[in-house]
């Protein structure tokens, strides 16, 4: 009896540990980890004063980090053809090679490095994301294709949410030395990939589609409670002074809440298993043999179109709306080109919002202490946007066909009153400005991934995914180093000038006042308000497409399977 106990515990366990849930939380742990380059707002400025770089350099150290971060058509491309565990073994190094060289240069412990140095140390360390993005992200949409919207938001909120969790940990590992937070996440995303870097992977269709899809929405619960406990601890932590054992134990509750899914996972396999040991069934779900760079699509079908054509054939003739396209046509396509533009201008301004806060507050006159507040608080209503856009979208798309573009042009309209706000230094407002900006940041992520899986398809989906999220460093260069950065050197050195003193070499600039990113955010909000009126050009294109049953041929895949497995047992 005992070893019969054994052996099914034992079977069990192996049933979970390669389960598709699992695989789901192991994206979510990864994800949750991989949002280092959230935190530049937190030790920017000890890059800064310990390197002597003025304002237009460390913008353009950001502008590197960013593209790091969205030229992710590398490791699209690399997943197209290779196994998942080698794209995130690539992320491993690069983000421990990059982050650590940076700790190393802030610390001291090396010569200064050249500035085309450091932006390669950033740019390495920051891309490290994009491979961890599309290993984890892009295999959990392949696995769970029929509910992409709530996915997306899952895990691309894992992604925002990470920023306050690895604060809170750094707070716990080394108090206030903003340069050891480096060497953190240095080693701390490299640590959680490595032990779940064969769990992520894809898997055989299977019919339990919705049944799984119940995982994300008790998922959803314990999410908000590991974000409201933030919330929580960041207000404490702002108006008490917390000690080594206060943050130690805030950390460990954290640790606890982001681990507690692996409750869900075995309250939900568990019910798999029993009912297929009782059909004496498969108990274990099985990786799928076809490999990303076949030429599956995204339901399992073998595509046979254009296998006999040059793939240049066919650019300017594409498929329809939610047919597999080709990279190039996906790439040469007008709808591609509209949401481009609008993710350029979307992204590109809250993205330039969320790298200058730091310097915002202390342009504004807010304490030091609030730095950290501001990155946290981006980090929690950047998981809320994501999360909340995700589920949003998909309620109004199967309740009343509501064109997902349409919820991007109103979270592009929303981020404009962040960017006002910051452009007139209402007082105290910044608080306010840094949630608005983090949702709307968040907010944008799965409407534009989701967009693009349902309009372009699955089959090239690890490609397009990271092309559409390229269009975020272009928006950042030209907002944030070329207006930003520029304007805000320029009122710099005018406050110099009229106080009778002259720059120093090596010496960084300070400005202070309202009028160092009044001008810079008044273009910012002008350019978001454009990229609003182009997603609308979207809405347009595509609101037929969308009144129709998008996700009908997964539907049908799953009750075939269903008619299939059912014959068999």
């Amino acid at each position: 009896m005992v070893v019969a106990e054994m052996a099914a515990m034992g079977s069990f366990s192996l049933h979970v540990l390669r389960s598709r849930l699992f695989m789901a939380f192991a994206s979510l742990l990864i994800l949750s980890m991989a949002g280092a380059s959230y935190l530049f707002g937190i030790y920017s400025g000890e890059i800064k004063s310990s390197l002597g770089y003025d304002q237009t350099t460390l913008n353009l150290l950001s502008f590197f980090k960013d593209l790091g971060g969205n030229l992710a058509i590398i490791s699209g491309l690399i997943n197209e053809v290779a196994p998942v565990w080698f794209v995130l073994s690539l992320g491993i190094l690069f983000n421990f090679f990059g982050y650590f060289m940076m700790w190393l240069a802030v610390s001291g412990r090396i010569a200064k490095p050249k500035l085309w140095q450091m932006c390669f140390y950033l740019c390495a360390g920051a891309n490290s994301q994009s491979f961890a993005n599309t290993g984890a992200t892009v295999t959990c949409v392949k696995n769970f294709p029929a509910g992409r919207g709530i996915v997306l938001g899952h895990l691309k909120g894992a992604i925002g949410l990470s920023g306050a969790v690895i604060t809170q940990l750094y707070h716990a590992f080394y108090g206030e030395d903003a340069v050891s937070l480096i060497l953190l996440i240095a080693w701390l995303p490299v640590a959680v990939t490595s032990v779940f870097l064969r769990t992520i992977r894809i898997m055989s269709p299977v019919p339990q589609e919705k049944n799984n899809l119940k995982f994300f929405h008790n998922l959803l619960f314990l999410s908000l409670g590991l974000a409201g406990f933030l919330m929580v601890i960041i207000i404490l932590q702002q108006k008490l002074s917390f000690s080594k054992f206060g943050y130690a134990t805030s950390a460990t509750i954290v640790l606890l809440l982001v681990f507690s899914p692996i409750v869900l996972v075995v309250r939900g396999e568990y019910k798999v298993w029993r009912r297929r040991s009782k059909e004496k069934g498969p108990p274990i779900e099985t990786e799928t043999k076809t490999q990303q760079g076949s030429s599956t699509g995204h339901s399992g079908e073998v595509s046979v179109e254009g296998n006999s054509d040059s793939c240049f054939k066919n650019v300017f003739r594409p498929p329809g709306r939610g047919e597999d396209h080709t990279i190039l046509q996906a790439l040469f396509s007008v709808d591609m080109l509209v949401l481009f533009t609008a993710t350029t201008f979307g992204v590109g301004g809250t993205l330039t919002a969320i790298d200058n806060l730091g310097q915002i507050g202390k342009a504004l006159g807010y304490p030091s202490s609030s730095i950290a507040t501001f990155v946290s608080l981006v980090s929690i209503w950047n998981y809320l946007g994501r999360v909340s856009s995700g589920f949003a979208s998909e309620i109004f798309l199967a309740r009343h066909g509501c064109p997902r573009p349409l919820m991007l042009a109103v979270v592009l309209l929303l981020s404009c009153l962040g960017h006002v706000l910051i452009a007139f230094g209402v007082p105290n407002s910044l608080y306010f400005s840094s949630m608005l900006m983090g949702f709307c940041f968040g907010a944008q992520w799965p409407l534009i991934l989701a967009i693009i899986s349902e309009l372009f398809g699955l089959k090239y989906y690890s490609t397009l995914y990271n092309l559409g999220a390229g269009a975020s460093p272009v928006g950042l260069y030209i907002l944030n180093v070329r207006v930003a950065g520029h304007l805000y050197d320029k009122e710099a050195l005018r406050q110099m000038a009229d106080k009778g003193l002259a720059r120093k070499p090596g010496e960084d600039l300070t400005c202070l006042g309202v009028e160092c990113y009044k001008p810079a955010f008044l273009i910012i909000t002008a350019a978001t308000f454009v990229g609003c009126l182009v997603s609308l050009v979207l809405v347009m294109r595509t609101r037929e497409f969308y009144r129709g049953d998008i996700y009908k041929r997964f539907k049908e895949q799953g009750d075939e399977e269903a008619n299939d497995e059912s014959a068999a047992t």
